[in-house]
């Protein structure tokens, strides 16, 4: 593995080795794995900061221009584990779309998106967004007009990201809470929209 992508001894790969372990020993399967993460899965800290990005402009320019000091002005932080990381914003647009992936390992947000899915450490999707993004978003069931220019962008053990989704047409009378409640982690990862 590159430098920047080595998690030897860390939470997420004791969590990965800990779940292969469950699967291998028969306790819990795949299926029922994900299953079971997904009720414990919320991005409420993540889409917490997409939503406010959403009412307050200037706080938007702050995430897109310095991500990780802006979620500290709503109590959050990307010093966990142990050394920091870097919190990148990137913004879709109604010309651009952003999708994330880790093409070595699984380095994601984990204090704003809690665990990441299973499908985002999978090879097939490592490999394959940076190839064919398109395709791997259609199979995700986002189909974007062809003159929407695609990005992607390898998260690394220093860089996160954290896509701020477009926001959903008809909404503008939302309050906060309310719009926090339509933002998905996959919309945060970029496989969806909103």
């Amino acid at each position: 593995m590159s430098e920047g992508h080595h998690h030897d001894g860390s939470i997420a790969q004791q969590v990965r080795e800990v779940e292969a372990e469950l699967e291998a020993s028969g306790i819990v399967s795949a299926a029922e794995l994900e299953a079971i993460l997904d009720a414990m899965r919320t991005p409420a800290d993540g889409a917490r900061v997409v939503a406010h990005a959403w009412v307050d402009a200037a706080f938007r320019e702050r995430l897109l221009g310095d991500a990780t000091a802006a979620i500290e002005e709503l109590g959050y932080s990307m010093h966990g584990g142990v050394r920091p990381q870097m919190l990148v914003a990137l913004e879709n647009t109604e010309a651009v779309h952003n999708v994330v992936v880790c093409t070595l390992c699984s380095c994601y947000p984990i204090a704003l998106l809690g665990p990441s899915p299973p499908w985002y450490k999978s090879e097939a999707y490592r490999s394959r967004v940076v190839r064919e993004p398109r395709a791997v978003l259609s199979e995700f069931g986002l189909e974007l007009a062809e003159t929407v220019e695609v990005r992607v962008w390898d998260a690394s053990a220093e860089t996160r990201y954290l896509v701020l989704p477009l926001r959903p047409r008809g909404t503008d009378e939302l309050a906060e809470e309310h719009l926090a409640a339509l933002i998905t982690r996959n919309g945060m990862i970029g496989t969806a929209s909103l």
